[in-house]
């Protein structure tokens, strides 16, 4: 199975999310890592590095036992001893010669260790290494699914019947296939399906009215942060028991808090130094921990939950003498890199906040004081540009007068509100209050200003994560604490279009994974979907995102709605141009339903302006197509990297020096081995059916059902070059056509046509066989001039490209051996080329339609019915 999506940056110990061991470079996945069986499947996380062709290469063999190596949940969490990145015992050494690489598109998240993969499965073990169907369905017996569908072949089934009793909280997904996707019933059969909803409130089975709601003016008692305590009551009066997502969603969160109980305190373990990526990765587990143990403390009251938060707590605040935890000099949470001072505060604020009942007078004190002294003294400083202040409050935007429209500005003033809010009531000093008067403001002017006015997330599909998820944070805090989030929300239009996004930036197999990745997410997840599902009034993001591999932890349990019903895909449009012009991109797919199917994104848009989070990949593009990544992208080089974040508003800033980020390393056009100009503007056409899915989880389409982009990308090439480039579906979706028309080139500068794979590929003249898992894909290169052939290439970087700066981890970083570059060489006499290729994936028998060739036709001349 191929792995497009590369982890996280960092050879660090304690990138537990994800990481590959042992690899040979990382790369798109590993070849044993899983969730492991039902209580013994090899286990681990990813173990070998690179794109892994086989199922086995994502989360392993079996289903959803639990992370890691052993028999049954204990040993799985990501934090377990048998966790290569655990922080236990000595640290793991970094290897400079080593990346590590996230191997699912979205996120991977480090909780759940039991129960049920709940990317729709709920209750049951996918047992890929017996290659079996695994019997009966979810709500009926001999593979019969919701409404008299049938689960799909291959897919393990599900036994949920208990858990499904009622249609407002029935589990339609099935199971979870190898990329930790939900998967669902086929068939057209719409008896029990039905369109996005809120039910009416039903008690037991509903959140129950506020019964003390907050005000501006009358903060909520203790816990107030995100999760009140009537929806506590709640939860354990019958909402856990009765709803089979928080049944699971509990059971999953308790069991990793369990987990933790005998670990040792997060070490305190810097990444590239203080000034390099600090103690981010500390602070987010530590998160994590805090999260699940408080969480498990209110619902089952058993004291060696809340002992645990105070040890992970007191240690952070310097006052364990078995751990050291950085400088006593007021720096311990590292304000170099202010993400982990306000990843601190998030820490901190829950722990106070959710455990305030069980802490003593003195316990409280202590952890306010932290709070004031190691977070909110400094952020203050910073959002007031105090002087001592001016080395690190660029993300307050004020220093430059710039909108910092990133997921700095939104984790920032997130996690420094929720301190704040945690402790307004008994701050002496009135520092909580000042803060929450600045963060809210400043979040207004540029956190939730990082959503293009189409939705589009400024830095890309990964760090949409950390930017939204803080967001969430902060305005559910605010409207949990005080009755509203101050306007937070509604501050930028694009801002409630952020969640489409995320959906169709969602491929069949992984992300449409462009620009960098991020760090490594721990408790940053997508959950946030539950939350803004409320806020805007839209119930399919709370559906989409519940069925989801990372939906099991302590916020969901408050943000999910449970009287959301519905089939999240009812009406929704299988195709959508996010236009706007920074950030343009379109993408089309053939179901919402089937992860079978096809799926092609293209980008346009413009290459700075990404919060240093771009590459120079105009026109790149993914190609899904039978449950496998065929093209895919590669993600981030390595963030220690001299200059690796600086310059990506100058033609030779330092970023565009390394493979991943230039022009070679994307799924484009290279013409003289150059990189793009970073004053391209291209323009974009974009044509689509307009098919929108029913309510049932399959539908036919016609033969001409379509989807094209096109974009003039000349810009990106030079003065007097002409470069269209165009993608569109073909045959009823079931094939591609991605096609480039250039002119004005003059004689003898090369022109490269570049596509990287995991696939293993056979060349024969304008032919190329692609076989990936076991399934195959034709690509031809129509009416290809004499001599125009597919070849493959090494992703690495061109002997003619500029040497990269010296120091430390300058380097490319290298990528798994089975990682290549289809590529087709254009002429070089300056003459003009139409360079048409043809994707043609090998349906097998039942869905396989005779292949089409279809008419030459100029990308500029692209219509709905141009190609019919």
């Amino acid at each position: 199975m191929s792995r497009y999506q590369q982890a996280p940056y960092s050879d660090q110990s304690g990138y537990g999310n994800s990481y590959a061991n042992n690899g040979a470079g990382g790369g798109f996945g590993g070849n044993s890592g899983g969730y492991g069986g039902n209580g013994g499947g090899q286990g681990g996380y990813n173990q070998g590095g690179g794109y892994a062709e086989t199922p086995s290469g994502d989360y392993g063999d079996g289903g959803y036992g639990k992370y890691g190596n052993g028999g049954g949940a204990a040993d799985g969490y990501p934090m377990a001893a048998s966790n290569p990145y655990a922080s236990a015992g000595s640290p793991v050494t970094r290897s400079k010669s080593k990346k590590k690489w996230w191997i699912i598109g979205g996120v991977l998240a480090l909780l759940i260790i039991i129960g049920a993969v709940l990317g729709g499965v709920l209750g049951t073990v996918l047992n890929k290494n017996k290659g079996t169907s695994g019997g009966s369905s979810s709500n009926a017996g001999n593979g019969q699914a919701a409404g008299g569908n049938v689960v799909p072949s291959g897919a393990s089934s599900v036994n949920t019947g208990a858990l499904t009793a009622t249609a407002a909280n029935r589990v339609l997904a099935v199971a979870t296939d190898t990329y930790m996707l939900p998967v669902y019933a086929t068939g057209t059969n719409t008896a029990n399906y039905a369109a996005p909803t809120v039910a009416a409130s039903v008690a037991g089975t509903s959140w129950p009215s506020d019964p003390s709601a907050p005000s501006n003016n009358s903060i909520r008692a203790h816990p107030r942060l995100i999760a009140p305590g009537y929806k506590w009551n709640a939860l354990t009066s019958g909402l856990i028991a009765n709803n089979p997502y928080f049944n699971q969603w509990n059971r999953t969160i308790v069991a990793n808090a369990t987990d933790v109980l005998n670990k040792p305190p997060v070490a305190y373990t810097p990444d590239g130094g203080l000034s390099g990526s600090g103690v981010l990765d500390v602070a987010r587990e530590m998160k994590l921990r805090v999260k699940n143990l408080a969480y498990a403390y209110r619902v089952t009251n058993d004291t060696r939950f809340a002992e645990r938060a105070w040890l992970e707590l007191s240690t952070a605040a310097g006052n364990n003498t078995d751990v050291p935890f950085g400088a006593n000099d007021g720096t311990r949470w590292n304000p170099a890199h202010f993400l982990d001072v306000a990843e601190f505060c998030n820490v901190f604020a829950i722990g106070y906040d959710w455990l305030y009942e069980r802490w003593t007078d003195t316990q409280r004190d202590q952890l306010m004081w932290t709070m004031l002294n190691l977070g909110l003294s400094l952020g203050e400083a910073a959002l007031t540009q105090a002087s001592s202040a001016s080395t690190y409050s660029w993300w307050t935007g004020v220093p430059t007068n710039a909108i910092v429209n990133g997921n700095w500005n939104c984790v920032i003033n997130g996690g420094l509100t929720m301190a704040a809010l945690a402790i307004v009531d008994r701050d002496p000093t009135g520092r909580a209050q000042r803060i929450i008067n600045l963060t809210v403001p400043n979040a207004r002017l540029n956190c939730v200003q990082g959503a293009s006015a189409d939705g589009t997330w400024t830095e890309g599909p990964n760090y949409w994560y950390f930017g939204v998820n803080a967001a969430g944070e902060m305005s559910s805090a605010l409207r949990s604490a005080y009755g509203d989030d101050r306007g937070l929300a509604t501050a930028d239009a694009g801002f409630a279009q952020t969640s489409a996004y995320h959906m169709y930036v969602q491929g069949m197999t992984s992300l449409f994974n462009y620009g960098d990745h991020g760090p490594n997410k721990f408790a940053t997840t997508a959950n946030s979907l539950m939350y803004w599902s409320t806020v805007f009034g839209q119930p399919q993001y709370s559906l989409y995102q519940r069925d989801r591999s990372d939906a099991p932890e302590p916020f969901s349990m408050f943000w999910y709605d449970p009287a959301t019903t519905g089939t999240w895909w009812d009406g929704l449009a299988i195709d959508k141009h996010f236009d706007s012009a920074t950030t343009e991109w379109a993408t089309g797919r053939s179901s919402w339903a089937s992860n079978d199917g096809t799926y092609w994104a293209m980008k346009a848009g413009q290459i700075p302006s990404h919060q240093n989070h771009g590459n120079m990949d105009i026109g790149d593009f993914v190609i899904d197509a039978m449950g496998q990544r065929f093209f895919g992208d590669l993600g981030s080089g390595q963030y220690l990297a001299p200059g690796y974040f600086n310059g990506d508003d100058k033609q030779d800033g330092t970023r565009w020096l390394y493979y991943n980020t230039r022009t070679e390393g994307q799924n484009t056009i290279l013409i003289n081995n150059a990189n793009q100009q970073i004053s391209a503007t291209p323009s974009a056409q974009f044509g689509s059916s307009g098919t929108k899915q029913g309510a049932a989880p399959s539908f036919n389409l016609s033969s001409t059902d379509t989807a094209f982009f096109t974009m003039d990308m000349s810009g990106a090439y030079g003065s007097g070059a002409s470069v269209r480039r165009g993608i569109r579906f073909l045959n009823g979706r079931r094939q591609f056509l991605i096609q480039d028309d250039i002119s004005g080139i003059p004689s003898g500068q090369p022109i490269q046509w570049r596509a990287h794979t995991n696939a293993s590929v056979t060349t024969n003249g304008a032919t190329a066989t692609l076989v990936l898992s076991g399934q195959t894909m034709i690509a031809s290169i129509l009416n290809a001039p004499s001599g125009v052939s597919f070849a493959t290439a090494s992703p690495t970087r061109a002997s003619s490209d500029p040497a990269l700066p010296t120091g430390d981890y300058s380097e490319d970083f290298p990528l798994p051996s089975d990682t290549k570059v289809l590529t087709i060489n254009g002429p070089t006499d300056g003459s003009a080329w139409s360079n048409q290729v043809l994707l043609s994936p090998q349906w097998p028998a039942g869905v396989a339609a005779a292949a089409v060739t279809p008419k030459s036709v100029p990308v500029q001349s692209w219509s709905l019915t141009s190609h019919n």
